[in-house]
């Protein structure tokens, strides 16, 4: 690549999976999350946790990088966010355990404040999907060759993507995957260029400050 690192800024539900899935059918190495300083130096790509949250430490720490924004409409996204969200509340909120750190962080400072109530709520749910995405949109004013909004539905914005990233590629769409729900379809992936999002199910400090 010509260009250092791809960073997928997509929140929960907006088609992480479809996309990283896609740029491994491109021959890219791709972390669906990344959780240890090994996954950031193997991957070509990163997505979803922490890669939505920590953009901008990102865009300093890896100059010369990419950013794809994903975008969804708001009735798709919302109660495919929050049957998510709810899933996940006692993991994230629990003080005994629960998910990694750096996940409990990611959604915790996205979905703020992370109460039940909240993420119960359309337009609190709503108001943090516009929040995150402004503060993109702010943070790369001025800098359209270094970012692009794509939305996975869109088969069009497939072959946008490919020449943003300067691939010459034999598809013309995103696969639809985690359809209804379903959040494992990254996992039954297997290709030689898939990277590990932790060693041995740790995680480490990170590559850049937060």
């Amino acid at each position: 690549m010509s260009f250092n690192k791809v960073f997928i800024l997509g929140l929960p539900r907006t088609g992480t999976t479809s996309i990283c899935s896609a740029l491994l059918n491109e021959g890219l190495s791709v972390a669906h999350t990344a959780y240890t300083d090994k996954t950031f130096e193997d991957a070509q790509v990163l997505a979803d946790t922490p890669i939505y949250c920590d953009y901008q430490a990102l865009d300093e720490h890896y100059p010369n990088s990419k950013f794809v924004v994903l975008t969804r409409q708001p009735e798709a996204w919302l109660p495919s966010i929050k049957q998510l969200l709810l899933r996940m509340f006692v993991n994230v909120t629990r003080d005994d355990g629960g998910f990694n750190p750096i996940i409990k962080r990611s959604f915790t400072s996205i979905f703020s404040p992370f109460t039940k109530e909240n993420i119960e709520k359309d337009d609190f749910l709503l108001q943090c999907y516009n929040k995150h995405l402004n503060e993109i949109k702010s943070h790369f004013n001025g800098r359209e060759a270094d970012v692009i909004y794509v939305e996975v539905s869109n088969d069009a914005d497939y072959s946008r993507l490919c020449d943003f990233l300067k691939i010459k590629s034999q598809h013309s769409a995103f696969p639809h995957l985690n359809i209804g729900g379903k959040v494992t379809a990254w996992s039954d992936i297997k290709d030689k260029n898939k990277i590990a999002s932790t060693k041995n199910g740790r995680v480490t400090k990170l590559p850049y400050p937060v």
